[in-house]
């Protein structure tokens, strides 16, 4: 006979500090690579752990596979995996050396012409996938891939040929852009945060926060958000605010709003912690497993936010 009983829930204690709730949250639903970032940025855990828990992701041809981007399941190395690998690693300074050397190599081999990334390569056919991702025979090149990755290679000061094309081709799209959505917006932040002719990217930049705001892809004003649309393709409520761009005040994308926007955007995030402990994922929730197994991380990336601009998590 089938079984029909609910799991028991399992809440935080109800007066225990954001940061506390939060680790019940992770030690109950995440996975061992968030665990060991989760206590490595909150509880003084080492770097060693989260290289450890990381490797059970890497594969022969230097690049990222098994599920380490959620919404892309199976085994292959994929841009986006490779990305999320570079960002944990980034996350415990440890974005260097010959590990890094591996991981420019397989861009490298996975380049499209121009030098840059796509986002998915066709060897993710037959494995699942998020609907939203699509897996195309001869992929273009994406800011969404390619941003992220080049600009944390260039904040750790990494020096590999492939930089040098792929540079020139965030370069080229951020300055060309006429219109946008938020998920392109924060790629083009993450490689303008560290590109390394800082005059253009304040310049660029500058000129991105205009078109964010032009365009109300941030929500300036939460108590009113139905006067903010939802991208399309996007989830109903599927909504981007200030912090989402900038994620440290040292960001470029802190220029784009003022001081009462900022708190407005943070007190929201503060507030979205949920009863378990954890903060919910507004994207499209296809699977069960990526929409648990995203949860950590956003929560982990909330509690970070949260503390880069001084707020109490306990």
């Amino acid at each position: 006979m089938a079984e029909t009983a609910a799991f028991p829930s399992c809440p935080p204690p109800a007066a225990s500090s954001p940061l506390s709730r939060a680790e019940h949250f992770v030690w109950l639903t995440a996975r061992v690579l968030e665990q060991r970032l989760f206590a490595h940025h909150f509880l003084g855990g080492g770097a060693d752990p989260v290289e450890t828990a990381l490797d059970a992701y890497r594969n022969e041809d230097g690049g990222y596979g098994h599920a380490l981007e959620p919404d892309l399941r199976g085994p292959v190395s994929q841009p986006l995996h490779t990305a999320h690998a570079l960002r944990v690693l980034d996350l415990v300074e440890r974005c260097g050396g010959a590990r890094v050397e591996r991981v420019c190599r397989y861009l490298t081999s996975v380049s499209t012409p121009d030098g840059a990334l796509p986002a998915v390569r066709p060897g993710q056919r037959g494995y699942p996938a998020a609907p939203f991702v699509p897996v195309v025979d001869d992929p273009p090149s994406d800011l969404l891939a390619t941003g992220p990755v080049v600009g944390l290679l260039h904040r750790n000061a990494v020096w590999h040929a492939w930089l040098f094309r792929a540079t020139d081709f965030c370069w080229q799209r951020i300055e060309s852009l006429q219109t946008s959505h938020p998920y392109e917006a924060e790629a083009a932040v993450a490689f303008l945060d560290s590109a390394p002719d800082r005059p253009r990217a304040q310049e660029a930049a500058e000129r991105l926060g205009r078109l964010v705001r032009d365009q109300r892809l941030a929500v300036l004003d939460p108590g009113r958000l139905e006067s903010w649309p939802v991208a399309p393709g996007y989830a109903p409520g599927e909504h981007h605010f200030p912090h989402d761009f900038a994620r440290t005040p040292d960001s470029l994308a802190r220029a784009w709003f003022t001081d009462e926007e900022m708190n407005r955007s943070l007190d929201l995030l503060a507030g979205r912690q949920r009863e378990d402990g954890g903060w919910p994922v507004t994207w499209h929730r296809w699977a069960p497993a990526p929409a648990l197994e995203a949860r950590s991380m956003v929560t982990i990336e909330a509690l970070r936010t949260l503390r880069a601009y001084g707020r109490a998590i306990g």
